[in-house]
């Protein structure tokens, strides 16, 4: 595969010529409008995706495209500032491969975040969701294909979000004074939003949330035994639910107005491991 485990154990070595050897104790991959929380991170080693190999340039506002690594809250690090995403054309393994890349890093903790619609009718812009469980409706699986080296064939997804890391969460939110929902992600392709029909079907299905990202890398993550953690900021009633019209600059906006709030927390998080 071409962003399988050789490919990853490649892209890892280039990024410890630049960032030593340590291994991080927690990756985080950054979401639409969180990137802030980089520039959190102490003693930091600042990489280009265009010069790590098997990575593309990040072309979405709100995503910066640099992997920064060093030290947050006394724990060693690995942040991908940025995604890139199926619907910018990527095959899935590819929109996955940040987590072979960080698994072969040494980081035995995966922390995932995502801007999401608020299909939860009592949800509204700027609150935070953990992630209790997702469902893909993006049509693909970045698994399928030979199996990699590491891989299980057929991952089990059962609890595909790590019930202590949840559970540290909320404790974290608790603490914090941040509140702190928890549901079900819905991963859709994109790039259009939701129509109020699929929203009404969402309802249905049992989603809480719904985004374009995510579940790739969570797929990848559990077939090669990271434990995954991860946090919805909802940006937006979804399509429906509001008469509002959505567009990115608005989920743009929201993110760095709860910027405070979800940094705290995932520092928060961080720090426990």
């Amino acid at each position: 595969m071409t962003w399988g485990a050789a490919a990853a154990r490649a892209s890892a070595e280039a990024i410890r010529r630049r960032a030593g050897s340590e291994k991080p104790a927690c990756a985080i991959v950054l979401g639409s409008g969180l990137g802030g929380l980089a520039a959190r991170i102490g003693g930091a080693v600042r990489i280009p995706y265009g010069d790590v190999p098997g990575f593309p340039g990040a072309t979405v506002a709100g995503h910066e495209g640099t992997l920064v690594v060093g030290t947050l809250a006394g724990r060693r690090v690995a942040c991908l500032a940025g995604r890139f995403h199926m619907y910018e054309g990527h095959p899935a393994a590819l929109a996955a491969f940040p987590a072979r890349v960080l698994h072969a890093l040494g980081a035995p903790v995966i922390f995932v975040s995502n801007a999401a619609g608020g299909v939860r009718r009592s949800f509204g812009p700027g609150d935070l969701m953990t992630i209790a469980d997702h469902i893909n409706l993006m049509w693909v699986n970045p698994l399928t294909g030979p199996v990699e080296p590491g891989d299980e064939r057929f991952p089990d997804m059962s609890a595909p979000y790590d019930a202590a890391l949840r559970a540290q969460l909320h404790a974290v939110a608790a603490r914090e004074r941040v509140p702190l929902a928890e549901g079900v992600y819905c991963g859709l392709l994109g790039p259009t939003y939701e129509t109020p029909a699929e929203v009404r079907m969402l309802e249905t299905l049992g989603a809480d949330a719904v985004g374009m990202s995510t579940v790739p890398e969570v797929i990848v993550a559990r077939a090669i035994g990271m434990r995954v953690a991860g946090v919805s900021l909802v940006t937006n009633k979804a399509a429906g639910i509001s008469p509002e019209p959505i567009d990115h600059a608005h989920v743009v906006a929201v993110g760095k107005a709860a910027a405070e709030r979800f940094e705290r927390l995932v520092t928060g998080f961080v720090g426990g491991l």
